[in-house]
């Protein structure tokens, strides 16, 4: 029952985020790194990304993939996490501070592992022990 709830929840976080990337991408090309080329489209292309992995965790047969693609765009996007705090890069004139850029660092290897979990990949640390 904990699965399903959160990946229901980790679905409709995504599918949010996928919306604003594609609705108000300038904040996310404000933080993504100098060396990723083309960030218009590579935000554009992330946002749809969110969007088929919400989908797709849904979808039985897609379930794994699923899990597996958002596990990987959320290692992919953790440098941009990372400029945004170390540089300081307000969006739309805010400034979030430490107090959000530390922990949101700090969740990204849980939402790493959850899309794992919710996605089927992995039953760790849940596993039954024979």
């Amino acid at each position: 029952m904990a699965k399903t709830v959160l990946r229901i929840v980790l679905a409709i976080f995504y599918f949010a985020a996928g919306i604003a990337h594609l609705r108000s991408p300038a904040g996310f090309i404000a933080i993504t790194p100098d060396w990723v080329p083309f960030p218009q489209h590579v935000v554009l292309l992330t946002g749809i990304a969110e969007i088929v992995g919400a989908i797709g965790l849904f979808i039985p047969r897609f379930r794994k993939a699923a899990g597996v693609g958002l596990a990987l765009y959320a290692v992919c996007v953790w440098p941009a996490n990372f400029n945004h705090a170390l540089n300081d890069i307000m969006i739309s004139g805010t400034d979030l501070g430490w107090g959000y850029h530390g922990p949101r660092l700090a969740f990204q290897p849980v939402f790493i592992w959850l899309a794992l979990w919710v996605g089927e990949v992995t039953d760790w640390p849940f596993r039954k022990r024979h």
